[in-house]
């Protein structure tokens, strides 16, 4: 993420941190890993490259994904992203496919601090102030002493000095009021954000409204 919380477009000198798209084996997305997982998953044959271009896909096996990774290092676009072995370049995948696993993981968005604030735009739902994510917390608007529950609709980005001043109190009792009533998200917020990214345009012939619910 950028300074502003914002989802930044992997660049050139971080390539192994780049995201990478799993399907499971009958071209269904099952999760998000790191370009560091993927080439485990490659080399070991436990997954193939799914290349994708005008609509359609091709499926490569680590040793093709290498000498074509070899061609295209001769001519790269601009979203290409390289890792320099000791004997070869090799292009990061946007997408890769288990050659084993079928299940279908559950379509629901994870709870979890990233999620909340990715869903909140990064935006402190009291004052509206957008924020890095080291400068936000979560409050929950009813506060833990009176019963209130970690789930999606009690729980929201705030700033520290909104959360220190509404403490445990109702935001009525403390004279403030939120943005926007929180509820569940259809779709994964840091999803949402990547397939609108050029580098990440592949994703979208993978991604139908459930598929966008997986963890990212």
């Amino acid at each position: 993420m950028d300074d502003n919380g914002g989802v930044s477009v992997p660049t050139r000198d971080q390539p192994l941190s780049a995201s990478v798209l799993v399907l499971n084996r009958n071209y269904t997305a099952v999760r998000v890993v790191s370009a560091r997982r993927a080439f485990s998953l490659l080399y070991t044959n436990s997954a193939e490259v799914v290349d994708a271009h005008d609509e359609q896909w091709d499926v490569l096996n680590f040793q093709s994904w290498v000498d074509l990774s070899q061609q295209r290092k001769q001519l790269p676009a601009h979203q290409d992203q390289f890792v320099c072995t000791p004997r070869f370049w090799i292009l990061v995948p946007r997408v890769i496919r288990l050659v084993e696993y079928d299940k279908v993981p559950r379509r629901e968005v994870k709870f979890s601090r990233r999620n909340i604030l990715a869903r909140d735009e990064h935006q402190c739902q009291y004052c509206g102030k957008r924020l890095p994510t080291t400068r936000l917390s979560l409050d929950h608007v009813t506060p833990k002493s009176r019963g209130g529950k970690s789930t999606w609709t009690n729980v929201v980005a705030a700033c520290n000095p909104c959360n220190t001043r509404k403490g445990g109190r109702m935001p009525w009792e403390a004279s403030m009021k939120l943005r926007r009533t929180p509820a569940v998200p259809k779709k994964n917020p840091m999803l949402a954000d990547k397939v609108e990214s050029p580098a990440y345009r592949i994703w979208r012939l993978f991604l139908g409204d459930s598929e966008m619910a997986i963890d990212a």
